[in-house]
């Protein structure tokens, strides 16, 4: 069966269509808690109106359509060689990361395209770890971004033995600094409307408006999309180290850790630990959440390029 498990990993999915306009762009950076004076985000006449670097991780769920889509038909995936059934309601969001190599046109136009591979299958006694390496392409087959994704597929059992198989990943955080405190600190907070606002980008799983769901899955009710969260840290980054210049930011990759509720409040606690590549810094972050206590985002990891005078 592990054979069979190896034919996972390098698997490609048909390519997806996808696109946005700038009506997405501005939805997307009220989801993710832009605030009223980040006027490049949210205004789309002003000088420097530009897309939020992270905005390309919801277009796998938003695919090119405009309106709301049943999150049941998108998790549907195709199935995969030598994999057991998934159940889609045991799938769980464990990893996210984003390298962006060019700025993203306000409006895509058709012809752009996300294409998926399978780089690493993980089989533990807890379930299924998946890895997708996902990449946006314009029409003439340019990459403009590289994610990441892992997904934790709780309980699922192939081979029922350990097996791991991985050919490709993001770059792994470094670990916090234990001798000094954070260079950046950053306190932002959602609010109780946070994941209605943000599941208009794509995300309509009703784990993250209807209670009731929250409830039968063991968080209690209703818990934030982690990719808002996921947002919010990347916004911390931007303001605190860069001054808000989207085009600073070159990866950003988190581990998500425990949950958010909409209304909780966030502290994203940042430290610069080298240089990273083509003139960017290297940070590692975590981001907590205060009214848990908990880390939401663990291992974060992003090469950034610093706005002189941004320490704090």
């Amino acid at each position: 069966m592990s054979d069979s498990l190896s034919q996972v990993v390098g698997h490609q999915l048909p390519d997806r269509p996808v696109s946005w306009n700038k009506r997405d762009l501005l939805t997307y950076a009220v989801g993710v808690g832009a605030k009223k004076d980040d006027f490049p985000f949210i205004y789309e006449l002003d000088p420097s109106f530009a897309a939020l670097p992270t905005y390309p991780v919801v277009l796998q769920l938003k695919g090119d359509g405009q309106d709301v889509n049943l999150f049941a038909d998108r998790m549907k995936a195709n199935p995969l060689p030598g994999m057991p059934r998934l159940d889609p309601n045991r799938v769980v969001h464990g990893s996210q990361s984003i390298q962006i190599l060019k700025p993203l046109p306000l409006v895509s136009g058709p012809g752009w395209k996300w294409k998926t591979r399978y780089t690493g299958i993980v089989e533990n006694k807890s379930g299924i770890i998946l890895t997708a390496e996902n990449t946006l392409v314009d029409p003439q087959g340019v990459e403009y971004a590289k994610l990441y994704s892992s997904s934790f597929n709780i309980g699922a059992k192939a081979t029922g033995q350990k097996f791991s198989k991985v050919i490709a990943g993001p770059p792994q955080a470094k670990p916090i600094p234990k001798d000094r405190k954070p260079d950046w600190s950053v306190q932002d907070k959602t609010t109780p409307e946070q994941a209605i606002v943000f599941r208009l980008s794509g995300d309509y799983n009703p784990l993250h408006i209807d209670p009731r769901i929250g409830q039968a899955a063991g968080f209690g009710g209703v818990i934030l999309h982690g990719l808002s969260t996921f947002g919010f840290a990347a916004r911390a980054l931007l303001k605190a180290v860069a001054n808000n210049d989207p085009t600073a930011l070159k990866y950003f990759g988190v581990r998500f850790t425990s949950p958010v509720k909409p209304g909780d409040a966030l502290e994203t606690q940042i430290w610069e630990v080298g240089p990273g590549p083509d003139g960017t810094t290297e940070v590692t972050f975590i981001t907590k959440n205060l009214n848990s206590g908990k880390i939401a985002l663990g291992d974060g990891c992003a090469f950034i390029k610093k706005t002189p005078g941004s320490k704090l």
